[in-house]
């Protein structure tokens, strides 16, 4: 008896995507980078302080350092004795009852623990004279010793980002260099005989290659730098020839178009000919339904996204951005809630993903004309992921926001 083709397995929903793509994404390996060059990077090694941070008590303002104890007596007159400035070594009050001039960031002179700010006296002839109602505790505009950090404690630790402020900790650690995620190499490849490169001239069937500039777009915006692009026309030897080459350059493939089930749609069968395992195909959303992922011999990641733009971002912005991070061991973010500005109704018991603008967590939905209305993300900060779900979504209904 002859046997039934085995029944299509129905489109995965967005968080087994998710989950099947972090799993099959092989951990990238640790590389040590100098540290002018970590910005953005995923940090992958404990940062401990170098000494107690700050290593010394350090003035917090430019002023006069003094005894708090005379300031307690009502004493309001001080003879300037010497000068401290940042950098040098500590000078010791010679008198209690006298003042050292300080700087922003010097150490405290001996003999003294309060600080009064230079915007709370005069001076003349070599004398401070304090304004009424100016109070001293002690280390009043003092930082002190090991405030913020002490040695064997971490400072940072692995899976941070290091953005401007953990760069200045890593430096103030005293290192040179630094253990990171080494990134991925992308390559990002656009399929169709229609596409033209911006500058070149347009027939008027053909359209402009634009997706893949829009995702090296989003992954350089988020520190990704090895990304090669490469446009092939829609040939099946062409296509087999070009991924089979580039497939062991690169760890990432990120091609636009050719994965739905057109005469033209060449990819899967193309993938699946080099050596690509396909994982899964098509996930229950909307745009973007036909989303290809597999994985290669050798551990390579292969994206086949959809070819219509808003549906090519937001699968990158999904999916595929997301996924990079937890293969380089990046500490998950909290995700950001925002709450619709008014009801909103997809008409469609499918996920959707919504374009939206947001003021002060307020999301104000701004539909595309279609998935190929890329000029409708203009002026969007990203976009809501919206469940399944076959009525209106409330005013105030609480999503998560995916900024591009």
């Amino acid at each position: 008896m002859p046997q039934l083709p085995p029944a299509p397995q129905p489109p995965m929903t967005p968080e087994a995507a998710q989950r099947a793509i972090e799993s099959h994404w092989p951990p990238v390996p640790i590389e040590q980078r100098p540290l002018d060059r970590c910005t953005g990077q995923i940090l992958r090694q404990v940062v401990y302080a170098e000494r107690d941070n700050p290593p010394f008590d350090r003035v917090c303002m430019d002023g006069i350092a003094v005894k708090s104890a005379a300031l307690a007596r009502g004493q309001r007159r001080f003879t300037v004795e010497a000068v401290q400035p940042a950098g040098a070594p500590p000078l010791e009050l010679q008198d209690a009852a006298n003042a050292i001039e300080v700087m922003t960031g010097a150490m405290l002179p001996g003999g003294t623990d309060c600080i009064v700010p230079m915007e709370q006296y005069d001076v003349s002839n070599g004398v401070a004279s304090l304004e009424d109602g100016v109070e001293g505790k002690p280390y009043r505009n003092v930082q002190r010793r090991g405030e913020d950090s002490q040695p064997g404690i971490p400072m940072l630790t692995a899976g941070t980002r290091l953005g401007p402020p953990e760069i200045a900790v890593v430096a103030s650690a005293g290192l040179a260099n630094v253990a990171v995620s080494r990134q991925p190499k992308f390559l990002v490849v656009s399929t169709g005989d229609e596409l033209i490169e911006p500058g070149q001239p347009i027939a008027a069937h053909q359209i402009r290659r634009s997706n893949a500039y829009s995702i090296v777009a989003a992954l350089r915006a988020r520190g990704f730098e090895d990304i090669g692009s490469e446009h092939i026309a829609d040939d099946e030897q062409t296509l087999n020839e070009r991924l089979r080459q580039q497939l062991n350059e690169r760890d990432v493939l990120i091609l636009s178009g050719g994965v739905s089930h057109g005469k033209f749609d060449l990819v899967p069968k193309v993938l699946q000919d080099i050596g690509i395992q396909q994982v899964f195909y098509q996930v229950a959303h909307r745009p973007g339904k036909p989303l290809w992922f597999g994985v290669g011999p050798r551990g390579q990641v292969v994206f086949g996204l959809p070819g219509n733009p808003v549906a090519t971002l937001v699968c990158l912005i999904r999916y595929v951005i997301p996924g990079a991070l937890a293969a380089m061991a990046a500490r998950p973010g909290t995700p950001e809630q925002v709450m619709l500005a008014g009801p909103f109704s997809t008409g469609r018991p499918i996920s959707q993903f919504i374009p939206v603008s947001v003021n002060r967590a307020i999301a104000t939905p701004r539909p595309t004309n279609g998935p190929g209305d890329f000029l409708g993300l203009t002026g969007t900060d990203g976009f809501v992921e919206l469940p399944a779900h076959s009525g209106d979504f409330p005013t105030g209904f609480v999503a998560t926001l995916f900024r591009w």
